[in-house]
């Protein structure tokens, strides 16, 4: 298959070429602990919701131009809501963006805080406490 298609892109161009395939390096995921992977699975989840949301975010922007063209063309009420109705969904779309990122923020620094304890009781009595408070191991 390779060979046609090659073949014919020649003939297509004129040219005499070959194909060269690209290897790409594979991560090998047993050199991680569980924190790293689990590290790595945030920054590819806020990679690809990031990504997303830009690609939602220009198309809109794009199909935002020609609607607000066409709108005032044919000066319909309901072409103008429609315009309305997205222009309201690209903004929401944008502060998703910030929010994720937020969101992602907050993930990695409740990971670095240490966990707080909140309730410690003593049992002992007075005696006891006052015992340990001074330093007396008796």
């Amino acid at each position: 298959m390779k060979n046609k298609t090659t073949k014919s892109l020649n003939e297509i161009f004129e040219v005499n070429a070959e194909l060269v395939e690209e290897k790409q390096p594979t991560l090998r995921r047993e050199n991680f602990d569980a924190r790293t992977k689990y590290d790595d699975d945030i920054t590819k989840d806020y990679t690809y919701a990031r990504e997303n949301l830009y690609d939602v975010i220009e198309r809109g922007t794009e199909a935002l131009d020609y609607l607000l063209e066409l709108a005032k063309a044919s000066e319909h009420p309901r072409a103008f809501e429609v315009v309305s109705t997205l222009t309201k969904t690209l903004v929401d779309a944008n502060k998703d963006l910030l929010e994720v990122q937020s969101k992602v923020k907050k993930l990695k620094e409740e990971d670095k805080q240490p966990q707080n304890v909140t309730n410690a009781l003593f049992v002992g009595s007075t005696a006891d406490l006052q015992k340990l408070i001074k330093g007396d191991d008796d």
